[in-house]
């Protein structure tokens, strides 16, 4: 509640107003002030006490003041009182809402246009302060998450781009940590170089398995220990001594000799082919035919047999193909370790082409003792032995590699058949996710990224915040859109306005929530939106003329405070509310303020209409109410008690009091008493009679009238009544100037006067 404007300083039309405690507020009260005295200032300052805002009161600071503006406001909350001083109040009264020409401009419109921001005042004011909170706790965490946005925008700014490749911000830090991430990039770099290679690889060839040929010292040594037990070792020497003497070709020779002489034979014949002699009892001759049967031939021809098989496997140049299929291997697998890990295939050529040498020799040269020598058997001396072993040991190191070779060829397989369907975009982007990953990683990045993270994550709660803000503001605003859209329409329906709003709404923009509506005249709805309506189509500009525009700016003002659950506690400050209202509708603003005081705490209502705020006055009958006046004084103004009761009567309320009192009392001017006699009967007629005396009638026609209707249907006045009336006008006449020239020098008669006064009492009382 408003208790008084204590002290007004230096403060627009206000030099210095120190006197009003002696004014107090009461529950209605009504300040007349002629325009340009300070009723807007006295709105400015309640505005600026309300919302703690110094510009109202500093914008109107006392042009050549020596000292800054000063105000002291009692009111509810003190002590100490709300005081204005140094650009600033100690404390605001939030409870105080006014309509005034910035209550429009801010929620209505400017001049002829509905702009943006008055929609999206207009929002607030519907909601109300439950609603306005519930709306101010989702700008704080749209605001907040602003703030979380410019934070991720910095904390992005420190990751270097070219260490995240293609990959967003988001995607960059939320990699996963990879363990074996050197391994898989250089496996994604072969498998990239692969893809770019294609057709190389499909012509490339596997590794090739080294061969290393088995010695079968089983069957070497089977050989060498085999003899013919039916051949005589010692004949068989003496043959060969024999064949040796005879020269070159003498084997076959005398073998061919033996196969003849064994026909001879087996026909029964003893005769020796060459000298006919008989030979049956001829020791050489069974000599000759053991050493040329077919055992022994067959015998030598396993001798040669294995020897020419085992220099066939084991010639001297054999170990060249295998130290060429050694630098082979090498080669191919320098070309496959682009595409894939191959280990080293590590073998030691030379020795083992020095321990195959040394086994093939020493076997080559027993070979040659036993072509020497068939009958006779060799054992394999240790050293040979020993010589085979070391060649198998290194036998087995080539199977050994043969086996990795083998594995190494399925991964060949495998990296051709990828190479086949390979696509090098892929395995790019596949290269690159896993580089950002290890860049992720290192320690410098990856703090970076775990600030973001925890910005990230900060700002998805507080949009979880907002989200909650925004359903609980979205179903209060559900309830209240459409309470307050039939609110307004109540009261523009009062007002007799003519029109009315409909889809009153809220709408979400990226400017905040703003609310739009819809005028409906003539059944027709006029969307009401920004100031670019279209030229020469119906817009709020040109559809609402000054009086409705204004209507609606009241009627809004008037549905916030109805729609107020706080509306008890509320000080309602009304600036001038039919300075453009039509005429008409002044009395229904008088009976919404009557309505609206039983409902708020307090009402001020500032007017320049001394015939409203006096109907007001006369109308209104609250538990308290006072008047007060802005009135010159000097060159500055002041406030003052005020006297509604004086203003309040007209001229007709005077002469009639006055006619009163004279009849009580006497003593008054008795010539103005006579002279305000025919006023008074005027008057009465124009009320009793509006019909048949409307103003500007005379009283002269209006008793012909009424002589001439007597005893008819249509009779006005009674017969005596109109002699009454004839009397009294005759007297009256005397004591006016357009009816008796020496009026002015007529002498009154005391007692005829005080008869006359009566009787025209009497004759204003009649129905």
């Amino acid at each position: 509640m408003l208790e008084s404007l204590n002290l007004i300083r230096n403060v627009g039309r206000f030099d210095s107003f120190t006197n009003g405690s002696n004014h107090p507020f009461a529950q209605l009260t009504l300040i007349y002030a002629e325009n340009g005295q300070g009723k807007t200032t006295l709105s400015a300052i309640l505005r600026s006490l309300a919302t703690g805002d110094s510009t109202p009161i500093s914008e109107r600071r006392r042009l050549a003041a020596q000292h800054p503006p000063h105000v002291i406001v009692s009111c509810i909350g003190g002590p100490p009182d709300a005081m204005f001083q140094d650009g600033a109040w100690n404390r605001v009264l939030e409870d105080v809402v006014i309509f005034d020409d910035v209550f429009v401009d801010e929620n209505v419109y400017s001049g002829l246009v509905v702009g943006s921001d008055h929609r999206q005042n207009l929002h607030e004011l519907i909601l109300g302060a439950q609603g306005v909170a519930l709306n101010q706790q989702l700008q704080t965490h749209i605001a907040r998450i602003e703030q979380h946005n410019s934070e991720l925008r910095r904390h992005s700014s420190e990751i270097p781009a070219d260490e995240r490749g293609r990959l967003s911000v988001d995607q960059f830090c939320d990699l996963p940590p990879n363990p074996n991430i050197d391994q898989e990039i250089q496996t994604a770099e072969q498998n990239l170089a692969a893809s770019r290679q294609q057709d190389r690889i499909r012509n490339a060839p596997e590794l090739q398995l080294l061969d290393l040929p088995e010695i079968d010292l089983p069957a070497i040594e089977a050989i060498l220990e085999l003899g013919l037990p039916d051949i005589d070792t010692a004949a068989a020497e003496r043959v060969q001594a024999h064949l040796q003497s005879i020269g070159e070709g003498a084997e076959r020779w005398v073998g061919e000799g033996v196969i003849r002489q064994n026909s001879v034979a087996e026909a029964g014949g003893n005769k020796c082919v060459f000298c006919a002699q008989d030979i049956s009892q001829s020791a050489v001759i069974d000599h000759y035919r053991a050493f040329f049967s077919a055992a022994y031939r067959s015998h030598q021809e396993a001798i040669r047999s294995a020897e020419s098989s085992f220099n066939r496997t084991h010639s001297e140049g054999a170990a060249l193909p295998f130290e060429r299929s050694i630098r082979t291997l090498a080669e191919r697998r320098q070309f496959w370790s682009e595409f894939g890990e191959i280990p080293e295939l590590a073998i030691d050529s030379a020795a083992i082409t020095s321990d195959w040498n040394a086994a093939r020799a020493q076997i080559a040269q027993l070979f040659q003792q036993k072509r020497a020598a068939p009958l006779d058997a060799i054992t394999l001396p240790d050293e040979v032995h020993a010589s085979i072993e070391t060649y198998n040991t290194r036998r087995n190191e080539v199977a050994a590699l043969n086996q990795q070779i083998a594995s190494v060829n399925q991964m060949i397989a495998t990296v051709k058949q990828q190479a086949a369907t390979a696509s090098a975009t892929a395995l790019t982007a596949t290269l690159t996710r896993l580089k950002a990953t290890k860049a992720r990683y290192t320690p410098t990045t990856d703090a970076r990224c775990q600030a973001y993270l925890e910005e990230r994550q900060a700002k998805g709660a507080t949009e979880q915040q907002r989200d909650q803000a925004r359903q609980a503001l979205d179903q209060y605003r559900t309830q209240v859109f459409p309470e307050y859209e039939a609110a307004i329409n109540r009261y523009l329906e009062r007002f007799n306005a003519g029109y009315r709003l409909e889809r009153v709404q809220p709408v979400n923009t990226r400017g905040g929530p703003t609310c739009s509506y819809s005028v409906v005249v003539n059944n027709t709805a006029v969307t009401v939106t920004g100031g670019n309506a279209q030229a020469g189509e119906p817009s709020f500009r040109n559809i609402l003329s000054a009086g409705d525009r204004n209507t609606l700016a009241i009627a809004f003002f008037l549905a916030s405070i109805e729609l107020d659950p706080n509306q008890a506690g509320r000080v309602v400050v009304i600036d001038d509310p039919v300075s453009s209202l039509d005429e008409h509708r002044s009395l229904t603003t008088i009976q919404e303020v009557r309505r609206l005081l039983s409902h708020v705490g307090q009402i001020v209502i500032l007017s320049h209409s001394k015939p409203f705020l006096c109907r007001l006055w006369e109308s209104v009958t609250p538990a308290s109410k006072t008047a007060l006046q802005v009135a010159r004084q000097a060159n500055a103004s002041t406030i003052t008690q005020w006297d509604v009761n004086a203003d309040s009567e007209t001229d007709n309320d005077r002469r009639h009091q006055a006619l009163r009192y004279f009849l009580r009392h006497g003593g008054q001017n008795e010539k103005e008493i006579a002279a305000a006699i025919r006023p008074c009967l005027e008057a009465f007629l124009r009320v009793a009679y509006p019909e048949h005396y409307p103003p500007g009638t005379l009283l002269g026609p209006f008793r012909e009238k009424c002589s001439q209707r007597v005893g008819t249907h249509e009779e006005i006045l009674r017969q005596a009544d109109i002699d009454e009336l004839r009397d009294l006008v005759d007297y009256a006449n005397v004591f006016h100037h357009d009816t008796n020239p020496a009026w002015e020098t007529e002498v009154v008669n005391s007692a005829q006067l005080e008869g006359f006064v009566r009787r025209t009492l009497e004759f204003a009382k009649r129905s």
